[in-house]
């Protein structure tokens, strides 16, 4: 049975050919804002999401980014960002905001439907690029609750090596470190939810209030906003 998936794009291209193109996904509902999507509330299992859905100026209460992100949380979607987006600190931003994943635009079609059915499977998709910020995170014990093997595991994945790499280096499976690293990835994505900007802005040497900008904070008016637009 395929995955159930919503599109959120305000790109009418990507939302009328995105099931012709990722044919495994049963594309139910394609919307150009979040707001629609709650007027139509669509039972799926995954809800991929453009972080970059309008200008601000034409529409400013269209939520977008972060705010989107924790909105489709706070009812209960799991959330895959699909974005041309790559700065690295927004990207590891929408993962502490709640999204189960990050998949680039610019990869082959193949590749990010292939990484939109893991998500949708209850997987955990990180980019490379935030990869790395967690590996610096998990140096500096920021984040703790990592097993020696695990450590090991990430470091290889940070530094761009393969599974087959790092098995040779570890002396085990391929397919066991694909087990490990998905466990990982979901411990990562939790602890990285707990931690504050301030934190963070430490253990990666930022200046302070440079995280501000992209990290999410509480949505207080998520239950609300939703029941306003749907009239519930």
């Amino acid at each position: 049975m395929r995955p159930r998936v919503a599109v959120v794009d305000d790109a009418s291209l990507i939302r009328e050919s995105f099931g012709l193109l990722m044919s495994r996904l049963d594309v139910v509902a394609a919307v150009a804002t979040v707001e629609e999507l709650a007027r139509r509330r669509p039972v799926v299992d995954v809800v991929l999401l453009d972080l970059h859905l309008a200008n601000l100026e034409q529409q400013p209460d269209v939520r977008q980014g972060i705010a989107a992100i924790r909105a489709l949380r706070g009812q209960g979607y799991r959330v895959c960002v699909y974005s041309q987006e790559e700065r690295r600190f927004v990207l590891a931003a929408c993962i502490a905001a709640g999204a189960s994943g990050v998949v680039s635009k610019a990869l082959p079609t193949a590749r990010a439907e292939q990484l939109v059915l893991d998500v949708a499977s209850g997987g955990t998709v990180v980019p490379q690029s935030v990869v790395g910020i967690l590996e610096v995170l998990v140096r500096r014990d920021c984040i703790t609750l990592l097993s020696e093997r695990q450590r090991q595991l990430l470091h290889g994945r940070a530094r761009g090596l393969t599974y087959a790499q790092i098995a040779k280096q570890l002396f085990v499976s391929e397919s066991t470190l694909r087990g490990y690293w998905l466990d990982l990835t979901r411990s990562l994505s939790d602890s990285l939810r707990s931690l504050t900007p301030g934190e963070i802005e430490r253990a990666l040497g930022l200046a302070p209030g440079d995280l501000l900008e992209f990290w999410s904070g509480d949505a207080t008016d998520v239950k609300d906003w939703w029941r306003v637009d749907t009239g519930r």
